[in-house]
């Protein structure tokens, strides 16, 4: 698993803010806080409650709502779905969907991410 953080703007229905964006191979979804989407979007019903696990060995956290964003990198226009997870520790979180979705690849060595044109 490798992290890097960055400044991202994103963009909803109801506003823009820029918030701070863990881009994390190890996580499989898109994650976001629920304290930094309030201006910016509504929150949609999972339908389903989805039970993510955690660090902590059998504790996991009931996720029951999911927002659509878009957000910039580098001034290009990228969007997807990110669920929106109680008690986060991070403000947003970029995972392997994502990033395996708009072909970014991550640069641990200069701490930067790359574009992979195929």
């Amino acid at each position: 698993m490798s992290v890097l953080k960055f400044p991202l703007l994103f963009v909803g229905s109801k506003g823009e803010k820029i918030i701070y964006t863990l881009f994390d191979s190890g996580a499989n979804l898109s994650c976001i806080n629920p304290d930094y989407i309030e201006n910016i979007a509504e929150m949609q019903s999972l339908g389903r409650i989805r039970k993510l696990a955690t660090a902590s060995e059998g504790h996991f956290i009931e996720v029951k709502n999911r927002v659509v964003l878009d957000f910039y990198i580098n001034d290009v226009l990228l969007s997807d779905e990110f669920l929106v997870v109680p008690g986060l520790s991070e403000e947003a979180i970029i995972g392997s969907a994502t990033l395996q979705k708009w072909r970014i690849k991550l640069n641990f060595e200069d701490d930067k991410w790359k574009w992979i044109l195929k």
